[in-house]
């Protein structure tokens, strides 16, 4: 079965799905209410046969955020990305009970980019410390370390610092926006 064929034959399945293509290779945007049915249906049904699950993660595209899962076939050799839209805060079903394998990705996405999967168990945390705040990952999380220390792209070798206009990194707020260091505020 081409994409294109495969394509049409999930978006006729699942409500709201919309297939495209893209250097040949197939992705299908669903709906939130039809994440987990189009990842059970890409795993059961035999024409799909993508009972193979390769990753997940997500993209911060500014107000939404993106959860695309990559499946295979192996039985077929196709392949199928999934990508949903979701709100921020907004909370996307799991598909632990469908591939044992998302698990360990949807707890990384949760930590990077904050997205809240619903029927998931406990969520340890994977890579960042106990009690670390926000979503590294995130456009609108603000690295620390920018701050702290001068941004190594303000000066190319062979340059002088004075030569450029000082440049700011990219998230990090004006001087003088953040409180003073020293632990107070007079």
């Amino acid at each position: 079965m081409t994409p294109p064929e495969l394509g049409a034959y999930v978006a006729a399945r699942i409500d709201s799905a919309s297939p495209s293509l893209s250097y040949d290779e197939l992705t299908v945007d669903v709906p939130l209410a039809a994440w987990a049915t189009a990842a059970e249906l890409c795993a059961t049904d035999p024409v799909v046969a993508c009972d193979y699950f390769d990753w997940l993660s997500a993209v911060d595209e500014g107000d939404t955020v993106t959860v695309v899962t990559h499946l295979f076939s192996p039985s077929q050799g196709h392949r199928i990305r999934l990508r949903a839209h979701v709100a921020k805060g907004t909370e996307i079903p799991t598909l632990t009970g469908i591939f044992r394998g998302a698990d360990w990705h949807e707890r990384e996405t949760h930590e990077m980019f904050g997205v809240a999967f619903t029927g998931a168990g406990h969520r340890v945390p994977l890579l960042l410390p106990d009690g670390f705040e926000g979503a590294p990952l995130r456009k609108d999380f603000v690295l620390a370390s920018r701050v702290a220390k001068p941004w190594p792209g303000a000066v190319e070798p062979g340059e002088n610092a004075g030569d450029r206009r000082p440049t700011l990194p990219p998230g990090v707020p004006e001087p003088g926006t953040w409180p003073a260091s020293g632990g107070s505020d007079a």
